[in-house]
C-alpha cells in the first residue's frame, strides 16, 4: 500500500494506483477529459494537470502513478491556470456551434468551459473541416474533433477494428479513417462505440427524424414503431425519468402521442426469431453430418458485418434467421398489412434501436423480402428522446399505455434479448422443449448470463449436452473466432454481441460521458423477464397465431422466403 496527500487529506491506495483514482477514493475531484478509464489514458487533452510538491513541471493525474510521501495539489492557482488555457486552446480548434449541435447539454467539454468560467477564447480558431459521406449511419463532423483520441482507443483496445488512426503532431494533428480511406471502405461495423464514447459532437448517427416527422403527417401513409426490447430500459435517462416513470407501457403511450397509430414491440419478432433460430440449432444439431457447427447467432447487423468483412470463411456457420428488426418488418409489410386491407407500400415501419448498425441493415437489400424496404427508418433511442422533446411531450405525466396487438406481445424470453447471453438463453429454452417436448426451468440457463467478456457453459438437454459461448464486444469476438478457426476451442452454439453489455451498452443508446450503464440496464430486463406471465417464445400467443394464420410453421417455405436471409450476398 502506497499512503500520499492530497489537498491536505491522507489517503492509503495499493500501489500501481494512479493520482487520479487515489483522488476519486477520496472524493477529491479532478477534471478530465479525453480520459477513459483502462481505454485511454494518454493524457492528450492534460486538464487532470496537479502539482505535485518538489516536482517542477505539473503531473497529469490520469496517468500518473501514486509514490509513498507524494503530496499532491489538485486546486492551487497554477493548476487552475493551466486548466483553463488547456480549455481555452482546444476550444480554439473546436467549431463550438453549441445551439445546433447533437450534444450540447450533455457535453463534457461545454461542461468544463462553463465551470471554469470560459467566456472568451484569446486564440485564434483553427478548426479543420473535411468532407463526408451525410449518407452514412455514423458521421463525423472534424471541425469538431478534439484529438482527445477516444474513438482511436476504443476502436482500437475494444473492438479491435482500428477503423480511426491519429495523424501528424502538434497544431496539425488530426484523426482520420485510416489510411485515408473512405469510412464505408474500412471494415467499420457501424456499432457506434466511438460515437457513445465521444465526449463532444464530433461522431454522431445520422439523424432520421425528420423522415418520420414526414411519414407520421403524410395521410397515404400507415405508420408502424416497433420498439426493440433494450430502448424500455434507457429510454427515460435522457428525458429525467426516474425509473418508476420510465415503465415499458409509458414508453408505449409516449410513441403513441407522436401520433403514431401503430405502436408495437420488438419482443414479439424477438420470440420468433426464437422460433426460426431455435429450430434451425435443432435441425442442425440433428443432421450434424451436413451441418455448419457451431451456430452463430445473427441478429446483431455489427457482428454479422464484422464476421463478413474479417472472417468471411465463417460466415456459413451464422443463422440464416433474420434479425428481429427486420423479421417485425417482413411480418408488417406483409400479415399485418394484410390485415388491414393496405398494399405493403402503404406501410411505414419505423423501429427504435439501441442500435446504430440497424441504420445499415435496413438498407441492405437482401433483408428485404415483403417490399422494397421491410424496414423504411430506424431511429436511436436517442433520436427517439428527441422526437418527444421537440414534440413537447411530457412523458412522465401520461398514463400507461399496452403496445398494440397484434405484434405487440412478448414474452420475457424476448425481452432479455437486450442483453449479452439473452439470445442464447431464449434460444435454449425453446431448443430443450423442441428437443425433449417438455419446458425446462425458465431459468435452467442462466450460466450464460454474466460480466466475462467471453464466456462459457455447458448444458444437458435430453441425450446432448450443448457446448455453448457467449461473446460481448468485437474485440471478444475476435479472440473467439481465433480460438474457434486454431481449433482450440469447440461448440454448437455460439453467441455474439458487437457492443459490450449487448444492446444495453449499444451506440444508439442515451450517453453518459465516463459511465457504463449497461449492466444496470441488463438487469433491469432480467427482472422484467423474471415478472413476465409468459417466459418462452413458443408459448407467445400472437406468434402462434402467426404460425397458424399464415407461416404454418417455424422453417417453412413462407418463413424461410420472410424471415430468413444469405449473410454471404449482404452488401458491405
Amino acid at each position: 500500500m502506497v499512503t500520499l496527500t492530497i489537498d491536505n487529506r491522507t489517503v492509503t491506495v495499493p500501489e500501481g494506483t494512479t493520482i487520479l483514482d487515489a483522488a476519486r477514493a477520496a472524493d477529491i475531484y479532478i477534471p478530465t477529459l479525453c480520459y477513459l478509464q483502462d481505454i485511454n489514458e494518454v493524457a492528450s487533452c492534460r486538464i487532470c494537470a496537479v502539482e505535485v510538491e518538489g516536482v517542477d513541471k505539473l503531473a497529469t493525474a490520469c496517468n500518473t502513478l501514486v509514490e509513498d510521501g507524494m503530496v499532491v495539489h489538485t486546486n492551487t492557482q497554477r493548476v487552475r491556470v493551466t486548466r483553463k488555457t488547456n480549455v481555452e486552446l482546444i476550444l480554439s480548434q473546436h467549431v463550438d456551434h453549441c445551439v445546433t449541435c447533437v450534444r450540447s447539454g450533455n457535453c463534457s467539454l461545454q461542461k468544463l468551459s462553463k465551470d471554469m468560467n470560459i467566456q472568451s477564447v484569446p486564440f485564434g480558431k483553427a478548426a479543420s473541416e473535411r468532407p463526408w459521406d451525410n449518407t452514412l449511419p455514423i458521421l463525423r463532423d472534424s471541425s469538431k474533433c478534439i484529438k482527445c483520441l477516444r474513438c482511436v482507443s476504443v476502436c482500437e483496445r475494444v473492438q479491435s477494428l482500428g477503423v480511426w488512426e491519429v495523424t501528424g503532431s502538434g497544431a496539425h494533428t488530426t484523426v482520420r479513417v485510416r489510411q485515408g480511406l473512405r469510412m464505408n471502405k474500412a471494415a467499420c461495423a457501424f456499432c457506434g462505440q466511438c460515437v457513445a464514447h465521444c465526449p463532444v459532437g464530433a461522431l454522431r448517427e445520422r439523424d432520421d427524424t425528420e423522415k418520420v416527422f414526414a411519414a407520421l403527417s403524410d395521410p397515404k401513409k400507415e405508420v408502424v414503431f416497433q420498439i426493440a426490447p433494450a430502448v424500455r430500459a434507457a429510454w427515460g435517462e435522457e428525458l429525467g425519468l426516474t425509473p418508476e416513470q420510465a415503465t415499458e407501457k409509458r414508453l408505449a403511450a409516449a410513441v403513441r402521442a407522436l401520433g403514431v397509430p401503430h405502436v408495437f414491440d420488438t419482443t414479439f419478432s424477438a420470440d420468433l426469431t426464437i422460433m426460426e433460430e431455435a429450430n434451425e440449432l435443432v435441425e442442425r444439431l440433428t443432421h450434424s453430418e451436413n451441418a455448419s457447427l457451431p451456430q452463430f447467432t445473427s441478429c446483431c447487423p455489427g457482428w454479422v458485418r464484422f464476421l463478413r468483412t474479417e472472417y468471411p470463411q465463417l460466415v456459413s456457420h451464422l443463422s440464416t434467421a433474420k434479425s428481429p428488426q427486420q423479421m417485425f418488418g417482413a411480418v408488417a409489410k406483409s400479415y399485418f398489412a394484410q390485415l388491414l386491407g393496405k398494399a405493403p407500400e402503404d406501410i411505414f415501419c419505423v423501429s427504435v434501436m439501441p442500435c446504430i448498425a440497424k441504420k445499415y441493415e435496413c438498407d441492405v437489400p437482401q433483408v428485404s423480402d415483403a417490399a422494397e424496404k421491410d424496414v423504411d427508418v430506424v431511429l436511436t433511442c436517442r433520436e427517439l428522446d428527441r422526437m418527444l422533446r421537440a414534440m413537447q411531450i411530457n412523458a412522465a405525466a401520461l398514463p400507461e399505455e399496452d403496445f398494440d396487438a397484434p405484434l405487440g406481445r412478448g414474452s420475457g424470453a424476448g425481452v432479455i434479448f437486450g442483453v449479452t447471453g439473452g439470445v442464447m438463453e431464449a434460444a435454449l429454452r425453446t431448443a430443450a422443449y423442441t428437443l425433449t417436448g417438455s419446458n425446462p426451468p425458465a431459468d435452467a440457463f442462466r450460466d450464460v448470463r454474466g460480466d466475462k467478456p467471453w464466456r462459457e457453459a455447458t448444458f444437458p438437454i435430453g441425450d446432448t449436452t450443448l457446448r455453448l459461448a457467449v461473446a460481448s464486444g468485437l474485440g471478444s469476438a475476435r479472440a473467439l473466432m481465433d480460438a474457434i478457426q486454431a481449433k482450440q476451442v469447440s461448440y454448437d452454439f455460439v453467441e455474439v454481441m458487437a457492443c459490450p453489455g449487448g444492446c444495453s451498452g449499444g451506440g444508439g443508446q442515451p450517453i453518459h460521458d465516463g459511465q457504463d450503464l449497461s449492466r444496470e440496464r441488463g438487469a433491469c430486463l432480467y427482472r422484467l423477464d423474471q415478472d413476465s406471465p409468459i417466459r418462452f417464445s413458443h408459448e407467445n400467443p400472437s406468434v402462434q397465431a402467426l404460425y397458424q394464420e399464415y407461416l404454418e410453421k417455424p422453417l417453412s417455405e413462407k418463413a424461410h422466403k420472410l424471415l430468413h436471409t444469405d449473410q454471404s450476398a449482404w452488401n458491405l
